[in-house]
């Protein structure tokens, strides 16, 4: 692999160049480390608690997809590029733009 850092060392050999201290990561470093610890002063450096973690999770869970109660429906069909293009070109939010494009022509052209 090009650009790759990958090296030969086998699990025994890590562990070997640990036992000497040869180690590259700093281990005891990180183990010495006083854990954080709030410090009671600015609200947004208050860690979370597991009941607000948890709650942000299925909050997050709730809002994946398409929204309840959507009548949409997936489909597929075959456009000219061009036309693809130019709805394209809008950026983010082109089938949306796509299917407003056709309400309209709907609404000019169906019958009364």
């Amino acid at each position: 692999m090009a650009g790759s850092k990958m090296t030969s060392t086998t699990t025994d050999e890590m562990r070997a160049a640990r036992n000497r201290g040869e180690s590259k990561t700093q281990l005891a470093e990180l183990r010495a480390k006083t854990p954080y610890v709030w410090d009671g002063e600015d609200e947004d450096e208050r860690p979370l608690t597991r009941e607000e973690m948890q709650v942000g999770i299925e909050a997050y869970r709730k809002q994946r997809g398409r929204p309840q109660g959507s009548d949409k429906e997936s489909t597929t069909i075959r456009l000219d590029r061009d036309i693809l293009e130019a709805f394209r070109a809008g950026g983010p939010g082109w089938q949306t733009r796509m299917n407003a494009a056709l309400r309209d022509w709907l609404r000019d052209h169906s019958p009364r």
